[in-house]
């Protein structure tokens, strides 16, 4: 695989690049679907893929940097080189989060009625930009035997860590599970009894597969008590989400 997707004027565009874009893309298509049903403004996917866009990225690359922190201290300019990856989903979920509290106050919206909208197009995006990750060769799974493994070629990250190997598709895994995760909330959003009760859906379900998936992966991980970083925050949320079903306060019928 190779992760150079073409090159422009003598630089080589990146496939984690175009692919980030792409889910972004997709994402806002999603919202505008759902936006005309709503009855939203047309130009709302818009305005909430952007400030998503923007938001998603600058937290999933501070939770990148700050995970990285030493590499980044010497290489100070490689902060900016997000076309070839260095992304850490769980930083762009919470920066993404923190921006749909502010635009709530700004229009005068619930804020979980507006992350249930937003929550929807979340694991659209996500799946796309994990085959993004898959062509980069970040995210990797460790060693296996499985019809499933893939090899990535010599040079590579992957590579560099178990040279000669069939790896576990570890981003794949989550593209999977994300469609899955994507339907389940699309069949829920016009059935919700409560505002907030997709958002609490999801943190019910993506944390699981993450949780899980994580036991898979062969790249660097941070440890605590025989658990990963991305485990532990995947509790945590999950641990969010129950409280949150269980707690908000029902404000409509379900949809028939």
């Amino acid at each position: 695989m190779n992760p150079v997707c073409f090159t422009l004027f003598g630089r080589p565009i990146y496939w984690y690049g175009v692919l980030t874009a792409l889910a972004f893309m997709a994402a806002v298509f999603h919202w505008n679907r759902l936006a005309k049903r709503d009855g939203r403004p047309p130009e709302f996917g818009y305005d909430l893929g952007l400030w998503m866009m923007i938001s998603g990225i600058l937290g999933a690359r501070a939770a990148y940097i700050i995970a990285n922190f030493q590499f980044f201290a010497a290489q100070p300019l490689e902060i900016l080189r997000i076309d070839k990856g260095g992304l850490i989903y769980y930083g762009g979920f919470l920066g993404a989060s923190l921006c749909l509290y502010i635009m709530a106050r700004m229009r005068h919206e619930t804020l979980w009625s507006l992350a249930d909208f937003a929550v929807t197009g979340l694991p659209l995006g996500h799946a796309v930009g994990r085959i993004g990750c898959f062509i980069n060769g970040c995210c990797f799974g460790h060693p296996t035997n499985s019809f499933l493994g893939v090899q990535y070629p010599e040079g590579s990250e992957p590579w560099k860590a178990y040279p000669h190997c069939d790896l576990h598709p570890t981003q794949l895994y989550e593209t999977a599970f994300n469609l899955l995760i994507y339907g389940l909330l699309l069949w829920y959003y016009p059935r919700k009894r409560k505002d907030g009760g997709v958002f609490a859906l999801y943190l019910l379900t993506y944390p699981i597969g993450r949780f899980l998936v994580e036991f898979f992966r062969g790249d660097e991980r941070l440890h605590w008590m025989g658990l990963n970083a991305a485990q532990e925050l995947s509790v945590v949320l999950f641990g969010l989400g129950l409280l949150l079903w269980a707690f908000l306060p029902k404000t409509r019928k379900p949809a028939p």
